[in-house]
């Protein structure tokens, strides 16, 4: 459970850092410069992966609560809103103008989501810790970037884009989701 901890902590950090510590950051780029700044925390993100991986498998699953029988369901239709939220971030589109940070929106709902279908130690550490992350990763962008300035109207040919991406994606992962993760997210 240690290495998973340390993973997400690790992920945390890394992703964090831009945001919370932008002097220091400033600092290393101009003193060893942008590659180097970025190689580190690149190097950090594939660590802290390696450690959720191994820390995930090393760790055996104590249940601390049962999720509702209609978790799963209810989890599958949710990580489906978070797949096209993460396809949203990217281009210009509609959804962009009611939701500031796609992405992050996208795991915090992807992350409540395997919190309603698994109620095991490992998964409250993996799926809690990053939905945690992207809450405090927001408020902190939001207070360093400032008011939000909306995109304006685009095309609904890119929600289209953006809601097909999502939905090719969400397929993807879950009918390989048993084969990559030994869990089926349909059974």
């Amino acid at each position: 459970m240690i290495k998973l901890i340390l993973g997400v902590l690790l992920w945390s950090i890394a992703h964090l850092l831009p945001a919370v510590a932008a002097d220091f950051r400033q600092r290393v780029i101009a003193q060893r410069g942008e590659g180097v700044f970025k190689g580190a925390i690149a190097l950090a993100i594939v660590a802290s992966i390696a450690l959720i991986i191994w820390g995930w498998k090393s760790t055996a699953p104590e249940f601390l609560y049962l999720p509702p029988i209609w978790g799963r369901h209810f989890a599958a239709l949710l990580v489906l809103v978070a797949f096209i939220l993460f396809s949203a971030s990217h281009g210009n589109n509609n959804i962009r103008r009611f939701v500031r940070h796609p992405q992050l929106t996208g795991v915090i709902v992807w992350g409540l989501a395997h919190l309603l279908a698994n109620g095991e130690s490992r998964s409250i550490v993996l799926f809690g810790g990053l939905t945690l992350w992207a809450l405090i990763e927001i408020v902190l962008i939001n207070r360093r970037d400032g008011a939000w300035v909306k995109p304006g109207p685009a095309a609904l040919k890119r929600d289209v884009i953006a809601v097909v991406a999502g939905l090719v994606v969400y397929l993807v992962f879950a009918f390989s989701h048993q084969w990559l993760f030994g869990v089926s997210p349909f059974a």
